[in-house]
C-alpha cells in the first residue's frame, strides 16, 4: 500500500513540478529552467544524504552498477525540458495526460521485457485496452483546446 501511496504522491508532485517549471521557463527560459531545476534537486538530495532514516544506500557500491544505469541522470535533462516544453504549449492537463499514456506504454514494454534487471511481467490484451483509453482521454483533453 505504501508504494502506491508513494506513486500517487509522485504523480501529483510531477503534474505541480511540471506547471511550476513551464512558469518559470516563460521568466527565465527553457534550459534555464532545467539547470536550476536540477541544481536545487542535488542540493536537496545531496542534504538528504546525511537523514540516515532516509539514506539507507550505499554509494561505495557505485561501481558494480552497469554503466547503462547512469543513462537514468541523462535522461532528467531532456525530461524536464521536455515536461515544460509541451506544458507550455498545450496546458497541464493535456500534456501530463499524454506523458502518462506514453510513461504507461514504456512501463508496459519494460516489465515485458524484463529490462534494466526488473521483473518479467506479462503483457495481456486488456493493458492494451488501458493504454487506448489513456489516448483517448488524452485526446479529448487536447481536442477541448
Amino acid at each position: 500500500m505504501l508504494a502506491f501511496v508513494a506513486a500517487l504522491l509522485s504523480g501529483i508532485g510531477m503534474a505541480i513540478q511540471g506547471a511550476l517549471n513551464a512558469a518559470l521557463a516563460k521568466i527565465v527560459g527553457l534550459l534555464q529552467t532545467t539547470f536550476l531545476v536540477h541544481v536545487v534537486g542535488t542540493v536537496l538530495a545531496g542534504i538528504l544524504l546525511f537523514v540516515p532514516e532516509i539514506s539507507k544506500g550505499n554509494l561505495s557500491a557505485l561501481g558494480k552498477a552497469p554503466w547503462y544505469l547512469w543513462l537514468g541522470g541523462l535522461l532528467s535533462v531532456p525530461i524536464v525540458y521536455g515536461v515544460a516544453t509541451s506544458i507550455k504549449a498545450v496546458g497541464a492537463a493535456p500534456a501530463t495526460t499524454l506523458i502518462v499514456v506514453a510513461q504507461v506504454l514504456t512501463a508496459c514494454i519494460v516489465d515485458h521485457f524484463g529490462l534494466f534487471g526488473l521483473k518479467v511481467t506479462q503483457f495481456f490484451w486488456w493493458k492494451w485496452v488501458g493504454i487506448c483509453f489513456l489516448a483517448l482521454g488524452s485526446w479529448l483533453l487536447l481536442k477541448g483546446r
